[in-house]
């Protein structure tokens, strides 16, 4: 991608975004990488990192392992492997390991259904393999300590073993020795000490004359004295030899082994540069969640539409300051290719203008941004801007002069892929010469098919962009009670500058605020003035649309409310229907049983009888068990009937009364009084029943009877 002039990424703020994402980074690869940071304009590209970045951010967030946990900056010992002749130490052998050890598991990690799942993050390692040859090559000669095995050669098993007995005799002469000068009282300390690679004792510098052998040294305070007692000085050279002998047998070793990896060499850095690039992918995802970056919609085409769109350094000093950050929402296309902002300075136009050239570049970076997903953003090859003071003191141009000249290098370079950015259209010069030049320049710049962001004050302007196709105006709401900017952009018309206002709520003279009205062109003021009442009056309409959303909502959320007691309400009858139905077939298949269970002690008392009275008693049973049942349906129903027509009253049974019978629940009235018993005319009938199985009834009205 072009820019123009050379510093238009510090004036955007990318080089703190990328010292953002520099902070991320763990390895040198990735360090690097985020310092010279490209900005691609090819599509492909820009996806597969937007892809890739996004997918980390999933597993970030979702917690899920990755398994790139290792911090690896072993370039130097890589060169190493591919220089003929040259040795890796064991610790360096230990990261080559581990490099081998990494990418093992990231392998072994993109299983098949991972590498459908993440296929951006698969593609990393699409075009290399796996050889598992190298960690056996390391796993044969060194150990999990990072110290070369006995067993690495035959030479190296013997020099060991060798070492491993002079050692061991060593010791015990050793401790032999001491023991005899510890009870002569010439031992200064029975502790061994080494000096110069032997093994020596310490005595107390007046005894040292006693002691026969090689003194090594003497202590800072003179008191004691190292020698190398005669006796083990043969021991100790033999030993020193096979030290040697070992060092030159490991060393070969390692040599041998560096140029077996010297094959590998370019595989080696490949695995080295994929560590750095997951780093780096990894870097990228946490500054997403950071800035709350999300993917948006790319496309091939030079288009803008941004929504909830935020300023990433703004949005973490906000975040940092538990400040709330106002989004922005621009869109420009084939229709309206140049957006004009105007309103009060302090407003938030400049930082308007950033936040799209800044996202812009991030996205072509690969870098995803703090917007809606539903944002879309097209590809540009070049970015243009002319931000603030651009005076010169070396060539002594004038800010004008130098803002001419930058717009003069506009209007040239910029094409149909140009993105360009201009903070104070026209600005520096006198307002009506400076306005006609800002006019010839915006419409040279929509006739080139670029796509920009103009801020500006002045009025020719406005009414310019009203009218011009390809050109359309946008105002920084502001708080006139409050006199305070709202940072909200307002597409579709001009803003006002609240000149007057602001001079008014500060407490400026009237007198002054009137005779500066005077000199004011009046067609000027009056428009001025409408753009202020106008912007007010939107600001109502859109209070008032606000509540109404709000009332819509709350009226759907209400009747969702009701929907569901309802469905909950049907939910909970049905649950007892079908529990009623359950209790009835369990009382059934209760009875059945109980049914069987006597039956088959009936037949089973039956088989075991012979006396003929016995049989007669157990056909009763049988008849009462089988026909019982009905006869108790019979007298549910007639209790049932008689229930829908009568209702109990009790009290005194007296002379007709109408009264129920309660063991064949019939309804009688009472003809006569004979003690304990009643006279009850049934039909045409008169029987006697005991007061006892009686109790008054009356008949229950016509509506009653129908419930």
């Amino acid at each position: 991608m072009k820019f123009f002039p050379e510093s238009a990424l510090v004036q955007l703020e990318f080089e703190k975004v990328k010292a953002l994402l520099e902070e991320h980074c763990k390895t040198l690869y990735a360090k690097e990488k985020a310092k010279e940071l490209r900005i691609h304009t090819r599509k492909e590209y820009i996806d597969l990192e937007l892809q890739q970045t996004h997918e980390y951010k999933m597993l970030v967030q979702y917690a899920q392992y990755f398994p790139n946990d290792h911090t690896l900056n072993i370039s130097k010992e890589l060169k190493l492997i591919g220089i003929p002749g040259a040795v890796l130490s064991e610790d360096q052998f230990m990261l080559v390991r581990k490099l081998a050890e990494s990418l093992q598991s990231i392998f072994r990690w993109f299983d098949s259904d991972r590498r459908t799942a993440y296929p951006a993050l698969s593609k990393v390692i699409a075009d290399t393999y796996y050889e598992k040859v190298i960690l056996e090559l390391i796993d044969d000669v060194i150990d999990e300590s990072g110290h070369v095995k006995d067993n690495a050669s035959e030479d190296l098993a013997r020099i060991r073993l060798n070492l491993y007995k002079r050692r061991t005799e060593l010791r015990r002469l050793f401790d032999r020795i001491v023991q005899k000068l510890v009870k002569a009282g010439h031992a200064a300390d029975i502790e061994e000490a080494f000096l110069n690679g032997r093994r020596v004792v310490a005595v107390y510098a007046e005894q040292k004359r006693q002691v026969k052998g090689i003194l090594h040294g003497e202590s800072d305070t003179r008191k004691t004295a190292f020698i190398e007692p005669e006796e083990t000085i043969e021991l100790n050279n033999e030993i020193f030899s096979l030290e040697n002998e070992e060092n030159r047998e490991v060393y070969r070793i390692l040599r041998e082994l560096t140029a077996k990896l010297s094959v590998y060499a370019p595989l080696l850095k490949t695995y080295y540069d994929i560590l750095g690039e997951y780093d780096f992918i990894r870097a990228k995802s946490k500054l997403a969640v950071d800035v709350n970056g999300n993917l948006p919609v790319l496309s091939d085409k030079a288009h803008v539409h941004l929504v909830q769109a935020y300023h990433p350094l703004l949005y973490l000093y906000n975040k940092r300051s538990q400040k709330p950050t106002m989004p922005v929402q621009v869109t420009l296309d084939e229709k309206n290719r140049i957006l004009v902002i105007s309103g009060p300075n302090a407003g938030g136009k400049t930082v308007t203008l950033k936040t799209v050239g800044l996202l812009q570049l991030m996205i072509q970076s690969g870098l995803l941004v703090p917007v809606h997903p539903t944002s879309q953003f097209g590809i540009f090859k070049q970015i243009m801007i002319h931000i603030g003071d651009t005076q010169s003191l070396e060539f002594e141009l004038s800010t004008y002069s130098s803002h001419l000249k930058n717009m003069k290098h506009f209007m040239e370079v910029a094409n149909g892929k140009t993105l360009f950015f201009i903070d104070e259209l026209g600005s520096g010069s006198d307002p009506n010469l400076g306005g006609a030049f800002a006019e010839v320049i915006l419409e040279e710049m929509v006739r080139k098919h670029s796509m920009g962001i103009v801020t500006t004050h002045y009025l020719n302007l406005k009414v310019m962009a009203n009218k011009t196709p390809g050109i359309i105006n946008g105002a920084m709401a502001f708080d006139e009670k409050n006199l305070l900017p709202m940072y909200k952009l307002i597409i579709g018309k001009p803003g006002s500058s609240y000149t007057f206002s602001i001079a008014e709520r500060i407490g400026l003279p009237p007198s002054l605020i009137t005779r500066a009205r005077q000199l004011v062109d009046e067609e000027h003021f009056r428009l001025d003035k409408l753009l202020n009442r106008t912007e007010q009056d939107l600001r109502e309409i859109e209070k008032k649309d606000k509540d109404l959303s709000k009332q819509l909502k709350d009226n759907e959320r209400i009747k969702k409310d009701m929907e569901t007691l309802i469905d909950k309400e049907r939910h909970y009858q049905q649950v007892e229907l079908l529990k009623h139905q359950n209790k009835v077939t369990e009382e059934r298949i209760a009875y059945l049983k109980d049914m069987e269970r006597k039956l088959k002690q009936i037949v089973l008392d039956w088989r075991k009888s012979n006396i003929e009275e016995d049989k007669k008693e157990l056909m009763r049973q049988l008849h009462a068990l089988l026909f019982g049942q009905n006869q108790k349906q019979t007298t549910e129903k007639v209790k049932k009937k008689i229930g829908s027509k009568y209702k109990e009253v009790g009290g005194e049974i007296v002379v007709g009364n109408k009264v129920l019978m309660k063991k064949n629940h019939q309804v009688g009235e009472v003809k006569e009084i004979r003690g304990r018993k009643a006279v009850v005319q049934l039909g045409l009938m008169p029987i006697t029943v005991d007061l006892a199985d009686l109790t008054v009834v009356t008949e229950k009205a016509p509506e009653q009877s129908q419930q």
